[in-house]
């Protein structure tokens, strides 16, 4: 007789289970990652920690900064990182939907049409510049975001998996630019800034490019199947009831003190986020310390308030000290 008390047996787990990998597996498989970057971006280490933590919790991110320190490169490294596609995207004025999700073409010879994908279709795209582009064509990454999947003259395609949007965003230049839709924004899992390096970031910097880039050098430390392995083990990291009302007290605390609070997605987004924390960290289960790592560049950029003197960052600074948090996980 079995004892259902027990751990079931290699021949009794479950392919899904036999498909993840274990927790310290996935803590490193991030740091691999992290060092990896780290070759080619000095410093910024928790921006670095914050991308990889996206990554793995099947989040996206978007990058805003000024021109210049590095957020392309950013998103290059990781991509390099993964043995795994990686399309490019610079958005441009004049840049058509149909240029970021594909098109369907007339072949003379089969006298069918055929189609032709797009960029979107990728494990890793980077968008480059985001906010150059028009709505419209900001627009045609909200499917593949939210659903990873593209519909194209009402035929729908799966995205390939993993699928993660990095994003650069100018923060310069506002008459040259257009500001991201909110429904857009809501659908990145983290925003993240670099700025700029102190003197002796920079001076390592410039030592390391003088000759080839770094980046031109740059091996990948994993492959697509160990990625999507380690995702599914991240998505599996126990979130205690505790935890779960923890955020979403959080995320009350942001309704009622701005004119826009945090949405549903939002609290899943920081969840998600915390599993991932907890996952790169060697732990099975989430503590209130990952929940509130994450919720500064999780849940800052969807909160909108009336007062100019006040923005999303100064919400949830409030709302982490002022909402209680249970100890007892139990």
């Amino acid at each position: 007789m079995t004892d259902v008390n027990s751990p079931p047996s290699p021949t009794q787990q479950s392919s899904t289970d036999r498909d993840r990998l274990s927790i310290s597996a996935v803590e490193s498989v991030s740091a691999e990652i992290q060092d990896n970057v780290s070759r080619v971006i000095v410093g910024h280490e928790d921006v670095v920690e914050h991308v990889v933590i996206a990554l793995l919790g099947r989040g996206h991110v978007l990058l805003d900064d000024v021109p210049g320190v590095g957020k392309t490169m950013l998103a290059r490294s990781i991509a390099r990182s993964i043995d795994c596609s990686f399309r490019r995207v610079q958005f441009t004025p004049d840049l058509l939907p149909a240029d970021v999700t594909g098109v369907n073409v007339f072949n003379e010879k089969s006298r069918e049409f055929e189609f032709q994908p797009g960029p979107v279709f990728g494990n890793v795209v980077l968008g480059d510049e985001i906010n150059r582009a028009p709505p419209k064509t900001q627009s045609a990454l909200l499917e593949a975001m939210e659903e990873g999947q593209v519909t194209v003259d009402g035929e729908t395609r799966e995205l390939p998996a993993p699928f993660t949007v990095i994003a650069t965003q100018n923060a310069v230049e506002p008459n040259r630019t257009y500001d991201l839709p909110f429904a857009e924004l809501d659908r990145f899992m983290a925003k993240l800034q670099l700025g700029y390096p102190d003197p002796a970031q920079e001076s390592e910097l410039l030592g390391r490019t003088i000759g080839d880039h770094p980046i031109d050098a740059l091996e990948p430390v994993t492959t697509r199947e160990t990625l999507v392995r380690a995702r599914e083990t991240v998505a599996n990291v126990r979130v205690a009831k505790p935890i779960r009302e923890y955020v979403t007290r959080l995320a009350g605390y942001t309704r009622e003190h701005a004119r826009v609070g945090v949405s549903p997605r939002g609290t899943i987004s920081l969840l998600r986020a915390a599993q991932a924390r907890a996952g790169t960290n060697g732990r099975e289960y989430v503590i209130p310390d990952d929940v509130q790592l994450q919720a500064p560049v999780v849940l800052a950029h969807r909160i909108r308030t009336e007062d100019r003197d006040r923005n999303g960052d100064d919400i949830v600074s409030a709302a982490l000290e002022s909402v209680p948090v249970e100890t007892d996980l139990e």
